[in-house]
């Protein structure tokens, strides 16, 4: 049986995601001047939220720095503290540790103590004055030990006896110190995965507590069953902070609660005594006694609108979209079985074909309901997997600093189109490659500041990170303010590490695309970020894994761009179904730019093994299918009369020669690489609706590599 605390903790780390994820977006704006009180609110919440969590699972390494960190950011709200670059600079390097700090408890890794205690200590220079008001002789109280079995929660055990609860000093009677605060949680609270103990542990950080358990033992065994909506708790803190201090403790049970906080508290009769009145269970059943707590990422939302300058009334804060956390691997069986559903409805689909029967009939208007209900099943399972891409991006917003950091250049990073969703599995996957391009486009394509001043541009380099859904595939574009790419540097490198002879002829494209050769590297010396030959060469290689290709656009003196292009999804693809030499194959409908009918008069020779065709006001380098796949000897004249237009690079064109277009449908991607390793020119198999298996090529791929021997072994291993 899974542990519940292992399942509890889960679901504090997956929170502490989005508090980090608010926590950068408040802290950007503050960088872009917007450091008002409601951004560095969101901000310290954030911390504050993520510190109460950590504390209640005993993680006093993650408490210790969130707690210097929201103090130093308490003093910056308070208006204690003036905030400038230096401070918000150093606030990106905290949230930076915080996610190491968050990232090492969830999987049990060592901290790194050097490097947490060097920022805890510049914490603690703006924090001095603070610290020092915290260093105070606290009231001599000893807090209560709380056992989960008092809460009833578990639904046996008796019901403890809440008059030896330990006693408040007297001298607190009749001052306005402390919060009064009454909790009662509904039953989604509990479903959630939410423990009251832990809160109302957490609430002991502000002070001495004393909790009344307020329960109605059942009667019956439905009232058993119904055991969390019998419970509720009063409670009385003996501190100097107000009530949002308690709203933001219970942050975590946004919505799930009924919570009233106030300040002070009424004590009569015995000096030991806290009495605070009943709450009807009718009152308690009907709506919240106060607003629910707002989450950050809610905060920062209403931040981001604009607002009138005297509104009339206070509006309720936005509430963001109910969710549900679902284990990845059943999405991927979900995904895995409308994929079959996909695969049978082309087997039905092909079937009544094959019957002859009437066009007319009821049952082709029924199998058209039902190929659309299929594609919208799809697509809408699809969706689930999609995310936006912005939690990538904000992960290359760390190494920009930390590159720039490392080659002393002044370094800025411009995110556009965060919200583009892509398969979950392809953010993932495209983290190390978007890493080496980042940190090449620092190192190598942003020039030193005083290059840069020379030059008239301003000293602070600029890349620029954009995300968009263009022509059914995602475009992922890397570039930079820079200074270009330097070609005949990257020509004479290539010479001498023998990468191309001395009288080769390239033209810029071509010679761009040396720099995805192994081994290439054009550093002048080995550095932490570049120089060993290691990095854009992976990047192609993974791109391409992704079913993805990479281009350049380079001038010199103005900068570059690199441009990834990847599908939306890895699991099921429009393809045109094609035969070549009587096998039949599937070709991506996004990679094909256009069909034409051809006959042998339109081809041109220009070498013995390269032919050519007029396409408008150009020619057209041709394309062989069946004997590059190795299906036919070159030697055998070409019986292909359709050419299909595809384009592997930016504003290149090959003309692929296939014998006949069979079909176009929706095929489901069935991987290879895990069985048959990775072969060039081949993106995956699908299962065709006779039940015949087709493979999936990669055109760009087949037109730059030259093997047909590995293709046909894997035709004989899957046929």
């Amino acid at each position: 049986m899974p542990d519940p605390m292992q399942e509890i903790m889960a679901s504090f780390f997956i929170e502490c995601e989005e508090l980090l994820e608010a926590l950068l977006d408040a802290l950007q704006l503050m960088a872009d001047g917007e450091s008002d009180v409601e951004t560095i609110n969101v901000a310290f919440r954030s911390v504050h939220s993520i510190k109460g969590g950590a504390g209640a699972f005993g993680l006093d390494d993650l408490v210790s720095f969130a707690h210097q960190f929201e103090t130093v950011m308490d003093q910056c709200r308070d208006g204690k503290l003036q905030i400038d670059d230096k401070l918000i600079a150093l606030f990106f390097r905290c949230s930076d540790m915080l996610s190491d700090l968050v990232r090492c408890s969830r999987d049990g890794e060592a901290i790194d103590a050097q490097a947490t205690n060097t920022l805890i200590e510049e914490l603690g220079h703006y924090a001095g004055s603070q610290a020092d008001q915290e260093d105070e002789e606290p009231i001599d109280f000893q807090p209560m030990t709380l056992d989960l079995d008092d809460f009833g929660a578990a639904g046996d055990g008796e019901i403890p006896d809440l008059s030896d609860l330990p006693a408040f000093p007297s001298d607190e009677e009749g001052n306005e110190q402390g919060l009064t605060i009454t909790f009662k949680p509904v039953p989604e609270l509990y479903e959630s995965g939410n423990e009251p103990l832990f809160l109302l542990q957490s609430l002991s950080d502000l002070g001495p507590t004393r909790i009344d358990l307020d329960f109605t033992p059942p009667e019956t065994i439905d009232d058993l069953q119904a055991l969390g909506k019998r419970l509720s708790w009063s409670i009385f803190v003996d501190t100097k902070e107000d009530p949002s201090a308690a709203l933001e403790i219970f942050e975590f049970a946004d919505g799930l609660c009924l919570l009233e906080v106030t300040k002070g508290a009424s004590l009569e009769g015995a000096d030991t005594e806290l009495v605070l009145p009943d709450l009807p269970e009718q009152e308690l059943s009907e709506e919240p006694l106060a607003e629910p707590v707002t989450p950050a990422a809610a905060l920062l939302a209403e931040k981001q609108e604009p607002a009138a300058e005297k509104p009339p009334e206070k509006k309720p804060a936005a509430k963001a979209a109910p969710t549900v956390r679902v284990d990845l691997e059943r999405i991927e069986r979900l995904v895995n079985l409308v994929g079959e559903l996909v695969i049978n409805q082309a087997m039905i689909s092909q079937s009544i074909a094959q019957e002859n029967i009437h066009p007319n009939s009821p049952i082709f208007s029924g199998l058209d309901e039902f190929m659309q209900l299929t594609r919208d099943i799809q697509e809408s399972v699809m969706m689930i997997r999609a995310q936006p891409v912005k939690s990538l991006f904000q992960r290359m917003s760390r190494i920009v600093r930390e590159a720039s950091s490392a080659v002393n250049k002044n370094v800025r990073l411009v995110s556009i189109g965060e919200n583009t969703e892509i398969d979950k599995t392809a953010i993932e996957r495209l983290a190390d490659p978007l890493t080496h391009m980042i940190r090449n486009a620092v190192d190598h394509g942003l020039e030193d500041t005083a290059t840069r001043l020379a030059n008239g541009k301003s000293e602070v380099g600029v890349i620029r990170l954009s995300a968009a859904h263009k022509s059914g595939r995602v475009i992922i574009e890397v570039s930079d303010d820079g200074g270009g790419i330097n070609r005949e540097r990257v020509r004479a490198k290539a010479i001498e590490k023998g990468l191309i002879s001395e009288d080769a002829v390239l033209a810029d494209t071509e010679i761009d695309q040396l720099l995805f050769l192994p081994g290439f590297s054009t550093a002048a010396e080995v550095s932490n970020l570049s120089g060993r030959g290691v990095g854009m060469d992976v990047v192609k290689t993974q791109i391409a894994a992704l079913g993805g290709r990479i281009s350049i656009e380079s001038k010199e003196g103005e900068g570059s761009r690199f441009s990834i292009s990847l599908p939306l999804t890895l699991a099921v693809l429009d393809g045109m179904v094609i035969s070549v030499a009587n096998e039949t194959l599937v070709i991506p409908i996004n990679s094909i730019v256009e069909t034409l009918s051809l006959s042998k008069e339109d081809l041109r020779d220009v070498s013995p093994d390269q032919k050519v065709m007029r396409v408008r006001d150009k020619y057209v380098p041709v394309l062989d299918l069946g004997t590059r796949l190795g299906y036919r000897n070159p030697d055998e004249p070409m019986s292909g009369t359709i050419a299909l237009l595809i384009s592997p690079e930016e504003g290149q064109l090959v003309a692929l020669l296939v014998d006949q277009i069979e079909d176009q449908r929706q095929v489901v991607i069935k991987g290879l690489q895990d069985s048959y390793g990775r072969v060039p020119g081949v993106a995956a198999a699908t299962i065709l609706g006779d039940g015949q298996i087709a493979l999936i090529l990669d055109p760009a791929d087949l037109v730059q590599s030259g093997t047909t021997d590995d293709v046909q072994s894997l035709v004989k291993k899957v046929s």
